[in-house]
């Protein structure tokens, strides 16, 4: 039976590219159908790849081929809590070095325009912690920061 709630995430002709990448970055995560266009359409021809279904670290998701009208933005982005640095390092610079481009604070997007937040679960017990004056230094630390660094983090929280 289909999810009842997909997320589905607009593409410039690249949602089967996507989802392969997606699938093979992220565990708990595959590419389903992959749907062709019975006749032209504004963003494609027939034949072409409508939509892929897919899923990301367990979340499903539909990827439409709908054409250039509509762009990705920073109001949706997939977050990932990510364990310890190595793994922080691995997703950011899987997604970097696939075409991707780096933001602040641990934000980076992949190379079809979707935001990702790459977020060490260090970073959220810093911010989450009973401490409010290690929250502050956490928060100035990750302000200067475009991937998180996990050891520098610690480091001001300890203060």
């Amino acid at each position: 039976m289909p999810a009842k709630n997909t997320i589905c995430l607009w593409y410039d002709g690249g949602a089967e590219d996507a989802a392969r990448f997606y699938a093979e970055t992220f565990p708990d995560s595959s590419v389903g159908a992959v749907h062709r266009a019975p006749g032209d359409f504004p963003g494609g021809k027939k034949g072409d790849v409508l939509t892929v279904e897919f899923t990301v670290m367990g979340i499903p998701c539909l990827g439409l081929n709908g054409g250039p009208v509509f762009r990705h933005s920073e109001a949706f982005s997939f977050q990932v809590a990510t364990a310890d640095q190595a793994e922080t390092d691995r997703y950011w610079d899987a997604i970097i070095g696939n075409g991707g481009q780096e933001s602040e604070c641990g934000w980076c997007k992949d190379r079809w325009g979707l935001s990702w937040q790459i977020t060490p679960v260090a970073l959220t017990r810093a911010f989450t912690g009973p401490d409010p004056a290690a929250a502050k230094r956490a928060f100035d630390a990750m302000m200067t920061m475009r991937k998180i660094d996990v050891a520098a983090i610690e480091a001001a929280v300890r203060g």
